[in-house]
């Protein structure tokens, strides 16, 4: 089933899906081990992966590159941030061609002004709804194939309030935006509200230590949240862990014991070793041992 045939039966189910963030194969294969339908590829995390803060600094041939090693890595659908698109409307054009042409499920613009920023930080510039409106209107008429997925995201929540907000993802959903994405709403309160006043599924990003209060993912979607994503969630655990076992090799100069659990042969495993082993065997059945010579 084509990637974006899945993942919009997926959020047409009742209930909520969780995508967790990756930046990398590893991290989208284990979000697929784990058991989860969709992988989300955070913008602020390839950023990382890249050596530079989420600041718009990440060019749009650089996330493609990097959405298309994820989604060939995995079995599942892959939701890409797609930043502001990238330009205006020729450009969100060639955005979502190049997203959809790698397997990409779906992606996610928004309404900043380039270049951008995390969306939970202080400093965000909006654009005008008009200019939006038209990239919203681009990336619908872009699509290849009808269930590529095109979900507005609005961060005038921080500069222009709640209500705008609200207005501008009402507008982008009637030109035809398949989810709408609330960026940073800084209340439960206004948590609960979204889903209520937008005329449309809602996506809600849980960024821990962000603007929006950590809510109970249950209760996300019991407020009638049809997509939770959590971008930092891989990253804050492999960072926390980095420190740690770097820091016990510098203080102690032992590897920890605790890492010899995790043998080389199991992490071959887990990232294919038996697909590619099975290859080996179908094809080299025949083949002649090596010669040795003294």
């Amino acid at each position: 089933m084509n990637a974006s045939t899945q993942l919009r039966a997926a959020l047409q189910q009742p209930g909520m899906r969780i995508a967790p963030g990756a930046y990398d194969a590893i991290t989208a294969r284990l979000i697929q081990q784990a058991g989860y339908p969709l992988v989300y590829m955070t913008g602020a995390g390839t950023s990382a992966s890249l050596g530079y803060p989420d600041y718009g600094l990440i060019t749009q041939t650089e996330m493609v590159d990097k959405a298309a090693i994820l989604a060939r890595s995995v079995n599942i659908p892959v939701i890409s941030d797609a930043d502001t698109g990238y330009g205006n409307e020729l450009n969100v054009t060639r955005t979502v061609h190049e997203f959809e042409s790698r397997g990409v499920a779906g992606i996610h613009i928004e309404d900043q002004v380039a270049p951008k920023r995390c969306g939970h930080l202080d400093g965000k510039e909006i654009e005008p709804l008009p200019r939006y409106l038209s990239k919203i209107r681009a990336a619908c008429a872009a699509r290849r194939h009808p269930d590529f997925y095109i979900i507005a995201r609005t961060d005038s929540r921080a500069s222009m309030g709640l209500d705008e907000a609200v207005e501008r993802a009402n507008a982008a959903l009637a030109e035809g935006a398949d989810m709408a994405f609330i960026e940073a709403p800084q209340s439960h309160e206004e948590v609960v509200s979204i889903p209520r006043r937008v005329n449309g599924p809602c996506l809600l990003n849980i960024v821990q230590g962000g603007k929006t209060p950590v809510t109970d993912l249950r209760d996300v979607q019991q407020m009638g949240y049809k997509l939770a994503i959590l971008p930092g969630v891989l990253l804050r655990t492999a960072v926390i862990a980095f420190d740690e076992v770097l820091a016990d090799i510098m203080q102690e100069h032992i590897v920890p014991e605790r890492l010899n659990r995790y043998s080389p042969h199991q992490s071959f495993q887990r990232f294919g070793a038996d697909e590619w082993d099975e290859v080996r065997a179908r094809f080299a059945q025949h083949e002649q041992p090596a010669v040795r010579t003294a």
